[in-house]
């Protein structure tokens, strides 16, 4: 299997610094600050990349065991929100929300709600972020 790269650089103090991300691939390359991770500043963070990773690996998880069950999804649509928490100890990510939509033909409700499930518990993002709740609201749109 393929080993995926990611970079990071961080220049200055961490109120005042700034810093640059970029994925191995050269598909992305963004700004971060202490004020896009911590306040609501312009730029990307380390959890909004994470949240990506996660709905993205969600709906391709997802959409494959559809697809093992005999269903044909049309599309898989997953927002996933990361809750960053500063607590004693320092700064946790507690919980990821995925919310996802996903139109497919011919699954009835409980069929739909058992397979999602069995996503989000083994998707590979799922599996590396064990140690932050993760809820799931699937809705199935037809």
């Amino acid at each position: 299997m393929p080993k995926r790269k990611a970079n990071a650089e961080w220049k200055g103090a961490l109120p005042d610094g700034n810093g640059t991300l970029a994925l191995g691939s050269g598909a992305f390359e963004g700004s971060y600050s202490f004020s896009s991770r911590f306040e609501e500043g312009v730029g990307t963070n380390p959890e909004e990349l994470v949240g990506a990773a996660h709905a993205g690996c969600f709906s391709m998880a997802l959409s494959g065991d559809l697809g093992k069950s005999g269903f044909k999804p049309q599309s898989v649509k997953t927002e996933a929100v990361v809750h960053l928490v500063k607590s004693d100890g320092g700064f946790s990510v507690t919980e990821i929300d995925l919310d996802c939509d996903a139109h497919v033909p011919g699954i009835d409700e409980a069929e739909f709600t058992k397979i999602a499930e069995g996503a989000k518990k083994n998707c590979p993002i799922s599996k590396l972020l064990t140690g932050a709740k993760i809820n799931l609201t699937a809705r199935l749109k037809n």
